[in-house]
């Protein structure tokens, strides 16, 4: 049979034909397919499965709660947030919820026994949002994981969206820590309410649940206690504030009086704002240290005669409360007061940074160590934070303190918190008591975050994002059944060096976000290039509602690529940085090459490389020398 030389040609357009085909269905059915919507949740929840479909929310979108649960503070919660992003909802308390459509329905289910009392479920469908937990506090969590599903646009002020999506999605979600604190030093510079409140929703948004409210310190007292009047017109105010860095020689000041402080009734009503948002506030009344300003108003207090004044610098100070008497009648005067306003179980004393200098000098602190066959002026100090705690105690609160509260021994019921690195914790949690961990070099939102050179004047240290978001809070050498004792973590926010709203903003966010998911998410769900991802997103919420924030540190890491020992790579902080190197020992430009992947180091000496934004570079380069 002869070959037909025609056929493989007719074969051939047959063949392409089928493929244009199969090709074009491809895409159909992909045009078909909804793209799944992005979800950027902080803290990252337990579990989350995203669909493709999507809930619409509008005008006509009622709030279902279901009836007799004691949800209205809650149901109005809901309501404030969302007039505040120019959305109207309404508000119906029914008995029958479930059957009931274009709804956000929220009720309290008892039966959910796997849950602890901060746990919710949050699903949504395109006819529906329900969120479902076991108390109040899930249900406040669950709002906020709902707020953060809502799209950016709403929350910006120019805002006229009458609808908006939310994605299907569904999340089981609960903490892996009970305590998720944040602390804000009010005395070394004093914020309004309207402020402390801002603080307070920034805190619910990420999940935290414990406000430490730093109230009384060498610079001002900050909390109006009706026995001592002089409190307030004394120890509220300092003459002047140091200008610059403590470091700085000779030390400047500014000639200015400062301070003030908050009445009993606003207190009472920052508790109340905080308790609509899962957070309990814990005052800190420092004791026998950082006590100068409540000196300077009642010098007898004192070893010595004075007289004193409000503290005008930083740092530590040798004249501390003398454990007499009168000093203790003084301290249980106040601490009545304070539990009169702070209606949580727990109020913290300090017990931190307290030189011992005037006690050794002091008759009545000697003879106090031999009455009570003390061993020395460490005996002293625990003396006194036990008779503290035993005061406390009668009055149904617990006391917390600094990691100093150790030497001499612990209180019987004391909580630590371990600021000086970990091992304050470890010995606390060792020993049965609980702890909470607040290590300087990992949660001091007072540090550097960035190059020093680019950033606000700061004490000093140095905690980028990513060291907040790597920190976990149970150290490896603490045995397993002790980590039981390890209830959390906290960042705190002291403020020699702070002076605005902005400023605090800038600090706290987004490190705020990073400690959010050390303390909500579990440990092995963590992931920082995902977090990096979701962060952000969250960059473009704190741009839609003006708040001052850190784009992060534009340092730069190289390593050895882990495929290849033979290529270099370039890791950054930010998300998706527009890195520009060079392999000459030139100083990299704006024409600089792209860094995209890893770098092959054969016949290269050294690597330089910078971040860039809109063309300019955001800090000197990084390098990275080749040893051969």
């Amino acid at each position: 049979m002869i070959a037909n030389p025609f056929i493989k040609n007719r074969i051939q357009p047959m063949k392409l034909l089928f493929a244009q085909i199969l090709i074009l269905i491809a895409l159909l059915l992909a045009s078909c397919i909804k793209k799944q919507a992005e979800v950027n949740i902080i803290p990252k929840p337990l579990e989350q499965k995203i669909g493709n479909e999507a809930f619409t929310y509008n005008a006509e979108t009622k709030i279902i709660i279901g009836i007799n649960q004691n949800l209205e503070t809650l149901g109005a919660y809901l309501v404030t947030q969302l007039s505040n992003i120019n959305l109207k909802s309404e508000v119906q308390y029914l008995e029958d919820i479930n059957s009931t459509e274009n709804a956000f329905i929220i009720q309290l289910d008892r039966r959910l026994d796997d849950f602890d009392d901060e746990g919710y479920l949050l699903s949504v469908d395109r006819k529906k949002i329900l969120l479902e937990a076991k108390t109040i506090k899930g249900l406040v969590w669950g709002i906020q994981s709902f707020l953060q599903l809502i799209p950016v646009k709403f929350f910006e002020e120019e805002n006229h969206m009458e609808s908006f999506s939310v994605p299907e999605v569904y999340i089981k979600d609960k903490p892996r820590f009970s305590y998720r604190g944040m602390h804000l030093d009010v005395c070394r510079h004093m914020f309004s309410v309207d402020f402390i409140k801002k603080y307070l929703d920034i805190m619910a948004y990420y999940k935290f649940n414990t406000f430490h409210w730093h109230l009384t310190e060498d610079q001002g007292w900050r909390i109006e206690i009706k026995k001592y009047p002089k409190l307030m017109s004394v120890a509220a105010y300092r003459d002047s504030t140091l200008i610059g860095h403590y470091r700085d020689q000779p030390h400047t000041f500014d000639g200015e009086r400062y301070g003030g402080y908050y009445t009993q009734e606003e207190i009472k009503e920052i508790v109340q704002y905080a308790s609509e948002r899962n957070i309990t506030i814990i005052p800190e009344i420092e004791m026998p240290g950082h006590s100068v300003a409540a000196l300077a108003a009642y010098p007898e207090l004192a070893c010595t005669d004075g007289p004193f004044r409000t503290a005008t610098t930083w740092g530590v100070f040798e004249d501390v409360y003398c454990p007499k008497e009168n000093t203790f009648v003084f301290l249980e005067d106040v601490l009545s007061e304070v539990i009169d306003m702070f209606p949580g179980k727990y109020i913290h004393i300090g017990g931190d940074e307290v030189p011992k200098t005037n006690w050794k000098n002091c008759s009545d602190c000697q003879q106090l160590i031999q009455s009570e066959s003390l061993e020395n002026e460490d005996g002293l100090q625990s003396y006194f934070i036990k008779r503290i705690e035993k005061f406390l105690n009668s009055k149904g609160r617990q006391l917390i303190g600094w990691d100093e509260i150790l030497e001499g021994g612990l209180s019987p019921n004391a909580t630590v918190m371990s600021w000086r690195g970990i091992e304050g914790g470890i010995e606390a949690a060792k020993f049965g008591h609980d702890a909470i961990m607040t290590p300087g070099s990992y949660c001091y939102f007072d540090h550097y975050q960035a190059n020093p050179n680019f950033q606000p004047l700061a004490i000093g240290g140095f905690t980028p994002l990513k060291k907040v978001y790597e920190y976990d809070p149970i150290p490896d050498k603490l045995a397993e059944g002790a980590s039981k004792h390890i209830l959390g973590a906290q960042a705190n926010v002291w403020t020699e060096y702070i002076t605005t709203p902005e400023q605090i903003e800038y600090m706290i966010l987004p490190r705020m976000a990073a400690l959010s998911e050390v303390n909500w998410t579990g440990r092995d769900k963590k992931d920082w290039a995902d977090f990096q991802k979701r962060i952000n997103a969250h960059f473009n919420v704190y741009e839609a509602l003006g708040y001052n924030y850190c784009k992060g540190s534009y340092a730069l890491e190289f390593m050895l690529d882990e495929s290849d020992q033979n290529k270099i790579e370039i890791r950054s902080e930010i998300y998706r940085p527009e890195i520009r190197y060079t392999t000459d020992g030139s100083i990299p430009t704006n024409a600089s090459k792209i860094y995209k992947k890893p770098i092959k180091a054969i016949d290269i000496d050294v690597i330089k490389a910078a971040i860039f934004v809109e063309g300019e570079m955001m800090e000197e380069p990084g390098e990275f020398i080749i040893k051969k």
